[in-house]
């Protein structure tokens, strides 16, 4: 689709693995980017070894322009993110003082005593960014073109949200959607000439099941609306009225 910006997503924990987690981070990161006109093009889930995620996150930086992590940043055994991080980028794990800071005046405003776990969180690679805001005192962690997130979804969002300001560059995509009665077999050599005809759109065709309202909803991705809009109405003129659905009587 031309030359966008491509992210990738490091998904760290052996808790999604498993099944003992339901991840819910990378819909949201998958949003957001899309509204930043940012691509995401990969996503992996790997377990709680630093040598593992050291070279996962090597090989998604390498061919990412941005890559984020989600998970491991809390303080006990298995949070090991900081370290795989570090590890991938040759550095050392330092201890910061601006965060101890922020953990001891947490701590101590709910009358609770700091202990060397809580100080765990306080640790960051050497050389890294903290990004913050005054509305989330807690800052990001960002190593060159990584991302370190946590990975429960409240806190997630909340740091994703901070960083939007530095991420956004002003080229969202813009979307339109056809629906049809028809089903993907019948459209298909269609959706292939577009393809062809359009190379800087992204056209994705998503089966409906059991849905009595359509069968098949096609979306047409781009950075340039006149072009996508071109698309998507190239598609409108091959169906026949009697086969489209208005968008409007789906609510």
């Amino acid at each position: 689709m031309g030359d966008e910006r491509t992210a990738a997503m490091l998904v760290i924990g052996n808790e999604v693995l498993t099944g003992k987690v339901e991840e819910a981070n990378v819909a949201v990161l998958a949003k957001t980017l899309f509204r930043l006109g940012i691509t995401l093009r990969r996503v992996v889930v790997c377990v709680d070894e630093i040598d593992v995620i050291a070279a996962d996150l090597n090989a998604l930086r390498a061919a990412h322009d941005l890559v984020f992590t989600s998970g491991g940043v809390g303080p006990t055994h298995d949070d090991v993110t900081i370290d795989g991080v570090a590890a991938a980028f040759g550095r050392e794990v330092v201890r910061s003082e601006e965060v101890e800071l922020l953990i001891r005046r947490y701590n101590g405003a709910k009358g609770e005593p700091v202990t060397d776990a809580d100080l765990r969180m306080a640790n960051v690679v050497e050389g890294c960014r903290l990004v913050r805001e005054s509305a989330l005192p807690w800052p990001t962690l960002v190593v060159e073109n990584v991302y370190v997130l946590p990975g429960v979804p409240q806190i997630f969002q909340m740091k994703l949200a901070v960083l939007e300001a530095e991420l956004d560059l002003g080229e969202s995509f813009t979307s339109e959607a056809v629906y049809t009665h028809l089903t993907e077999g019948a459209i298909a050599a269609t959706l292939h000439d577009l393809t062809t005809r359009f190379p800087g759109v992204l056209i994705g065709s998503y089966l409906a099941f059991r849905d009595p309202r359509y069968r098949v909803k096609i979306t047409f991705d781009g950075k340039d609306a006149a072009t996508v809009g071109a698309a998507a109405q190239a598609l409108r003129d091959t169906l026949p009225a009697a086969e489209q659905v208005d968008p409007a009587d789906l609510g």
